[in-house]
């Protein structure tokens, strides 16, 4: 038997969903014969004209297949920085905006720096990517989620690096608040046209049929109706007598299993084999009154049908799982998540950002004008550059209506990489930086 250990990736928010956990598996996702620094791609297929994620060498991939193409043509899993890329489409779409933009950012450092080796653009366009990542998750993510208070009171302003923080992922952060994210999953896959509406040759899916299916983002239209409509609609609203919908509780596949699963019954039993401590146990750790009674259960959960139940499940409020009391509380005034999770989720971002020496904004690590040029972007202009969409909200996390809420891509704001270009003189750097 294999010894898996827990932690397989690192806990940095370093883009290793991008390049990988391991120097190995950087090493397979590099294009180590290009010029610049690239990553590889995908040989086959083409998004009109734009770049897919590379095929695993892992043939014939477990991925599902479309039933209506021959055997000889085969579209296995994607390989990229996080083997889950393909569970969902939605997700390996991500996952190729962001190796569009590593390319896009190599070929354009290399355009302005023709002096740099491969390697150079490579780690400079990692290290931008790696920025951008922490940028879009800090300012325009998390914030939504836990909600101004707890930002301010969990994570707060930024000052410097913090040596005694420790930066590794807590076990109750990935065990149990940080997939909230379960509750918020649409069981509709939609697919919009340039006007960010349905297109006939695109019908809704079902989130069950997109299980494992690269196909569907080769075969179906590429990244830009996929991703228009994770734009347009709204994530799942979590409600209390609805976390989890059956496409997620009933149809759930994985690879390594014949038939389907239950998501809620694998992390709440992943909780318990995690040894995570009880809800009220968590409660007290972030400094909430314990609920010993029904009727203290009743004053942060308003839906009394949800505490009958649970009640009826539990006993003692002591008994619940992290994973379900921390979901079906009632959300704090600007979020997503009630108060037990946004501490959780409040606390592990302030110790990923304050305990990472090579945090964006740290002393050294990027210059000031390229921090001013970062903080610029956003993941709306990633999608700009990325995509042939041309019309996107000013803030791609912010639900809008179109087109009143959308913005060209003309008016979105990015950054200038002139702050990235190093003036070279026979065999010597004169000055490193324009500005």
């Amino acid at each position: 038997t294999k010894l898996l250990a827990i932690n397989g990736l690192t806990s940095f928010l370093d883009a290793s969903t991008v390049y990988g956990s391991t120097p190995a598996t950087e090493n397979k996702l590099r294009n180590l014969t290009s010029k610049e620094g690239l990553l590889r791609v995908n040989v086959k297929y083409y998004d009109n004209h734009r770049e897919y994620l590379p095929f695993t060498d892992r043939i014939p991939s477990p991925c599902a297949q479309d039933s209506n193409s021959s055997e000889g043509e085969r579209i296995e899993c994607f390989m990229a920085g996080d083997s889950r890329s393909s569970e969902v489409t939605s997700l390996a779409a991500m996952h190729t905006l962001w190796l569009r933009e590593h390319n896009r950012l190599a070929r354009a450092l290399k355009n302005i720096n023709g002096h740099w080796s491969a390697e150079t653009v490579y780690q400079e366009a990692r290290k931008i990517v790696g920025a951008l990542h922490q940028i879009i998750t800090l300012r325009d993510y998390i914030p939504k989620i836990i909600g101004p208070d707890a930002f301010n009171l969990y994570i707060g302003l930024y000052t410097g690096y913090d040596p005694t923080m420790n930066p590794t992922v807590s076990n109750i952060f990935s065990t149990a608040a940080f997939r909230f994210g379960h509750a918020t999953i649409q069981p509709i896959v939609r697919r919009l046209n340039a006007q960010y509406l349905d297109d006939p040759e695109l019908p809704n899916l079902h989130l069950h049929e997109v299980f494992f299916s690269p196909w569907r983002l080769i075969k179906e239209g590429g990244l830009d109706p996929l991703l228009r409509g994770l734009l347009a609609h709204s994530a799942k609203l979590q409600v209390q007598d609805q976390l989890l919908n059956e496409e997620l509780t009933e149809k759930l596949f994985v690879l390594s299993n014949n038939g389907s699963l239950d998501l809620a019954s694998l992390n709440l039993q992943r909780g318990r084999d995690h040894g995570l401590p009880g809800y009220n146990d968590w409660r007290e750790f972030c400094g909430l009154p314990k609920l010993e009674t029904h009727t203290d259960l009743n004053t942060i959960i308003t839906n009394h049908n949800v505490t009958e139940k649970i009640m009826e499940l539990y006993h003692n409020p002591s008994n619940i799982d992290v994973w379900l009391g921390g979901l079906v509380e009632d959300f704090l005034p600007g979020a997503r998540t009630g108060p037990l999770f946004a501490c959780i989720i409040g606390k592990q971002m302030k110790a990923l950002r304050d305990g990472d020496r090579f945090w964006w904004e740290n002393d050294n690590v990027f210059t000031e004008a390229q921090k001013h040029e970062l903080k610029k972007h956003s993941l709306s202009r990633v999608i700009c550059d990325n995509t042939g969409i041309s019309e996107v909200p000013a803030d791609a996390f912010q639900l809008g209506k179109f087109p009143q809420d959308f913005k060209h891509c003309d008016n979105i704001p990015g950054m200038n990489l002139e702050a990235w270009q190093e003036f070279y003189q026979e065999g010597n750097l004169v000055i490193t930086n324009l500005f």
